[in-house]
């Protein structure tokens, strides 16, 4: 089952739902998260509700995507309360391209590790405990709130100052608090984690700061777990031709640390277990254009694909005009 939402033709916020290869409109709510709200009333889930409210008019998702009318699969009435985060050197070969940022700003002798292929490693050693064990906590990062989600077919902004703007294609977890304070896990979309690269290459301590920037999700959130096999392409388009396109790889069988591990050093702290909130949490990736040298610029268009997951998420680069920062006492 995989969720969407969008406007539909009167301009209204909708929800559509997919169920063996048919899309229809759900009745009765207008947002994911309204759905979400009243499964969690019950004791039914997402599907059950979705069938007390009933199914409406058939819908052409790629027509949809292609209107700019898809929004990200899940938001929150409050932007401030939906949380972007994200764990890092999770999958194997993940490092490879971290370690190479980082021994070129290093004064490591030769063969001593960096501190980004420590982290890797340990995540190897101890990523995934076996039940009643906790494994090690991974690399994590902060990126945004609601107000850096770029939706679907939309385009992603780049600060102007920016150094870079490098795609990440990776598997989101997307989440909700319930009323108690539990996470409760919706499904897995696309995501964009777009960041900067050569900002974080000039100190690993800027990897905060590279975080710092806008993303995209979906367009559909798929339902249920993850699959243990994840494998998609990421390309960038320029000019109508691809300039640059690689696989990538997720799920648990190309990963170093398993989902409940990287999920419980996320939820762990109270912070994150706010009743009503909404997390959209990515997992990390081992493929970027960057580590082939590639730089884009405006109006490149980012493209990541994988059929377990629907439609592709495209997203154009918009380079940002530089706006001034003028700080005003109030005394």
């Amino acid at each position: 089952m995989h969720l969407i939402q969008y406007y539909d033709d009167q301009g209204n916020r909708a929800v559509g739902v997919t169920l063996d290869g048919q899309t229809h409109r759900v009745n009765g709510v207008a947002s994911v998260y309204e759905l979400t709200q009243r499964a969690m009333r019950g004791i039914d889930g997402l599907g059950n509700s979705i069938a007390e409210l009933g199914l409406g008019e058939p819908l052409d998702k790629a027509r949809l995507l292609a209107e700019g009318r898809l929004l990200a699969p899940i938001d929150h009435p409050d932007p401030a309360h939906l949380h972007v985060t994200g764990t890092g050197l999770t999958h194997l070969g993940s490092a490879a391209t971290r370690d190479a940022m980082h021994k070129a700003n290093s004064d490591k002798p030769a063969g001593e590790l960096t501190d980004s292929m420590k982290m890797f490693h340990m995540g190897l050693e101890g990523g995934k405990p076996v039940a009643g064990e906790k494994g090690v906590q991974p690399e994590w990062f902060y990126k945004g709130n609601g107000h850096i989600v770029s939706n679907p077919g939309h385009p992603i902004p780049s600060p102007s100052f920016a150094l870079d703007a490098g795609e990440e294609p990776e598997i989101a977890g997307i989440y909700v608090i319930d009323q108690h304070g539990q996470p409760r896990r919706l499904g897995f979309a696309l995501a964009n984690e777009f960041s900067d690269h050569v900002t974080e290459r000039i100190n690993y301590l800027y990897l905060a700061h590279s975080k710092l920037r806008a993303c995209s999700f979906g367009p559909e959130l798929r339902v249920g777990d993850l699959p243990s096999h994840v494998e998609g392409m990421s390309r960038i388009w320029r000019d109508g031709e691809v300039l640059w396109e690689k696989p990538f790889l997720s799920g648990e069988d190309n990963m170093s640390h398993t989902i409940a591990n990287l999920e419980y050093h996320h939820f762990k702290y109270p912070l994150f277990c706010q009743p009503g909130d909404v997390h959209v949490h990515c997992f990390g990736t081992a493929t970027l254009s960057f580590a082939d040298g590639i730089s884009t610029r405006q109006d490149d268009i980012f493209e990541i694909e994988e059929s377990q997951f629907g439609l592709p998420l495209r997203n154009p680069v918009r380079v940002e005009q530089e706006r001034p920062t003028i700080i005003h006492g109030i005394y």
